[in-house]
């Protein structure tokens, strides 16, 4: 992986899983938007970030801890640790309800990655707070879902690579939750990159 140069932020894994072409409207060409739900996420975030570390029943707590992996390129925050005797134990907190595909546990799993890099410890599990069942979900790092988030790490750095970006393609249960939906342009049918240039330039009243 190190052929590839430059570190990449671990949440790009969860966009890339989740849709590759919001992964390089953020991380390529770095457009962002806010709504209700990327606010809501925001704020969920501050909270489980905000304070010192504690201990609670022999359980350290460390919150925003800078994580990376020279291996993988990757780089990050992870919201929680908590630290089981030597054993760090990272939760994810996230707005929502649980999913069905595995962004958000690849997204952890790379931050266990990082930690095991970090730290020299085995990490068998992990944690993911939803906001909206407020309830964690534990994820085990298994020899699949590590294989997977491997993979996705090197696909990333192959696509940035390219600085292509993909095709839109309107997913309704993705698409209108999206806080890039009007960059995006999902609806709008789109024969390759320099079509979709055209458009944002006239969306974004930029003369040509």
């Amino acid at each position: 992986m190190s052929s590839f140069g430059r570190s990449l932020p671990i949440s790009a894994l969860q966009h890339w899983l989740f849709c590759q072409r919001q992964c390089a409207l953020i991380h390529v060409e770095r457009l962002w938007e806010e709504n209700r739900l990327t606010v809501e996420g925001r704020i969920l975030h501050k909270r489980a970030d905000a304070g010192r570390a504690e201990s609670r029943k022999g359980v350290r707590i460390l919150r925003s801890v800078q994580i990376a992996s020279s291996k993988l390129l990757l780089h990050g925050v992870a919201d929680v640790v908590e630290m089981h005797q030597t054993e760090p134990y990272p939760v994810e907190y996230k707005r929502g309800r649980p999913k069905e595909h595995d962004a958000d546990k690849v997204q952890l799993c790379a931050q266990a990655l990082c930690l095991e890099e970090m730290t020299g410890e085995s990490i068998k599990e992990g944690a993911l707070f939803y906001g909206t069942a407020q309830r964690r979900m534990v994820v085990s790092f298994d020899r699949r879902l590590r294989a997977l988030t491997e993979q996705v790490a090197e696909e990333l750095h192959c696509f940035l690579s390219t600085a292509e970006l993909p095709l839109s393609a309107y997913s309704p249960e993705k698409c209108d939750a999206c806080s890039l939906i009007e960059l995006c342009s999902p609806k709008t049918k789109q024969r390759d990159v320099a079509g979709w240039m055209i458009q944002r330039t006239e969306f974004s009243g930029v003369p040509e």
